[in-house]
């Protein structure tokens, strides 16, 4: 019987999220608690799933902060490692449409390795989830394929983000080759519309996702920014509109927008995937939206995300 709905491994770090400029014009910047797996974790604990994280941590005042972020979100840490190299960092830049520019100072995260992969906590779990970053560094790389083999071995199912960051790969070919590798095992596939043409070769939603589900996917979400999402369920294909808000950044949006389907996937009987129809996923896929919206409207990843409480009330339109 499995302990926990959802466990995430890659990469949790400090977003150095640009919040403004002062009277100088020199940009001002805040430490937000973020990355990928760790955001979509919390995402998930906040509208009511049991979640843990494997990732690394420095040995620093970043480590322990994020290490206390996790927890005082619900998230189980015990398979958190720390590492003598510092916390990751990400300094993201934001334009005047909130639309987000990313480099990285690396650290801790890439240096995960399979030895530190708690699979007991795997075993225990409903999903793995995993994202592209920690595919990105050799040694951590190792560690999210086997993680990600050994749940599919074990029963647990894969969920997958292909979060694509240009800065972190040597060119985009290198990026495509290890970005599919995952796939094989996924049972749910989370992607953005720009990253769809990386994995599939083409930029074509209905193309796209049909050879993705020819590998086995169940499910294929293409989330398409203010305009929603697309899915692909089978055979069956479908539109599910956005939310309109107005935009603070879009930091952590799609990992809402995924850990709150993922929290709605694990409450189903008999299972997350088992008889699920359409006109159920489109519900789960606009209270995803809602979340995602409600995550836009305000600063940072984590701080933004709503909880199960915020979304019973209507978001608000533009």
């Amino acid at each position: 019987m499995a302990q926990m709905d959802i466990t995430a491994i890659g990469e949790v770090l400090i977003d150095l999220t640009q919040t403004g400029v002062n009277e100088y014009g020199v940009p001002v910047f805040a430490a937000n608690p973020g990355g990928a797996p760790a955001n979509a974790a919390v995402a998930a604990a906040r509208l009511g799933a049991r979640t843990a994280f494997l990732g690394k941590v420095g040995e620093d005042g970043f480590g322990a902060y994020l290490t206390q972020v996790l927890r005082e979100n619900g998230v189980d840490v015990s398979g958190l490692r720390k590492d003598e190299a510092p916390t990751t960092m990400a300094i993201v830049s934001v334009d005047g449409t909130g639309e987000r520019d990313f480099r990285f100072v690396r650290g801790a995260d890439s240096r995960l390795t399979e030895g530190e992969v708690d699979l007991e906590l795997i075993r225990e779990s409903i999903f793995l989830h995993c994202g592209a970053v920690s595919l990105t560094a050799p040694t951590a790389r190792e560690a999210t394929l086997y993680a990600a083999r050994k749940a599919h071995e074990m029963g647990a199912l894969v969920s997958y983000d292909p979060n694509y960051r240009q800065a972190l790969w040597s060119s985009r070919e290198e990026a495509m080759e290890w970005m599919k590798k995952p796939l094989p095992v996924v049972d749910v596939l989370k992607i953005a519309e720009e990253e769809l043409p990386l994995l599939a070769g083409t930029d074509d939603l209905e193309k796209g996702t049909a050879w993705l589900q020819r590998l086995g996917i169940s499910l294929i979400m293409v989330t398409l920014g203010s305009e929603g999402a697309f899915y692909r369920l089978g055979e069956t294909t479908g539109r599910v509109p956005g939310r309109k808000v107005q935009v603070a950044d879009t930091n952590g949006a799609g990992d809402t927008f995924l850990g709150a389907v993922l929290s709605r996937l694990c409450r189903r009987q008999p299972g997350p995937l088992k008889g699920l129809g359409a006109a159920e996923l489109e519900e789960v896929l606009d209270f995803a939206n809602r979340a995602a919206a409600l995550t836009c409207s305000r600063s940072g990843a984590i701080p933004a995300m709503p909880t199960a409480q915020e979304l019973e009330a209507e978001v608000p339109q533009q």
